[in-house]
């Protein structure tokens, strides 16, 4: 036993420095949406600030948007010239695919500094290009509705998941220890 925990002692901490990191991170956003005040921004903070931004990119290329409060789920409505298109809900503010980003750059850290910038800098591409998503999904949806499903389903998960993949390997091969331990 302890030969196979030599062996893999660089899997075993990865796995558990992520799932640690994940469930850190996964209770603490619990909390903060448990605890948001969805009176002054509804349904929670985060979700608001990326339904108005959404509201705000949508006007400046061109469409007459609104956001609404949704009268019967915690989630946001969003308008597009008077046409009700999509809902933006909790799952549509990033939060949870930057834990998930930030939990995997956690199990393979590298220098501190380096690690924190790392994060900030790629939490913070994540959002952006979440939001030009809901913002092209919502556009895709005001042009071609019969499209819904393979926009929402599809096309759009993959391009999120898709970078936030392509920004994992891009630290791995960069900036990890593993890759400086091979070396």
């Amino acid at each position: 036993m302890k030969a196979l925990l030599v062996k893999y002692k660089l899997v075993i901490k990865f796995i558990l420095a992520f799932l640690l990191t994940y469930i850190i991170l996964s209770i603490l956003y619990k909390f903060y949406l448990q605890f948001s005040d969805g009176a002054k921004f509804y349904p929670d903070y985060m979700t608001h600030l990326v339904a108005k931004q959404s509201e705000s990119l949508l006007n400046t290329f061109g469409y007459h948007a609104q956001v609404l409060p949704h009268p019967n789920e915690p989630s946001v409505k969003l308008i597009v010239n008077n046409q009700y298109l999509a809902r933006v809900v909790e799952g549509c503010n990033s939060i949870s695919v930057i834990i998930l980003f930030v939990s995997f750059i956690v199990a393979f850290a590298s220098k501190f500094k380096t690690t924190f910038f790392y994060i900030l800098s790629g939490s913070v591409l994540i959002y952006t290009v979440n939001l030009l998503r809901i913002v092209l999904l919502t556009i895709g949806l005001y042009h071609y509705p019969y499209q819904k499903d393979i926009f929402h389903k599809v096309v759009f998960p993959a391009i999120i998941y898709g970078m936030v993949f392509l920004l994992w390997v891009f630290w791995v091969n960069r900036f990890s220890k593993l890759k400086r331990g091979n070396e």
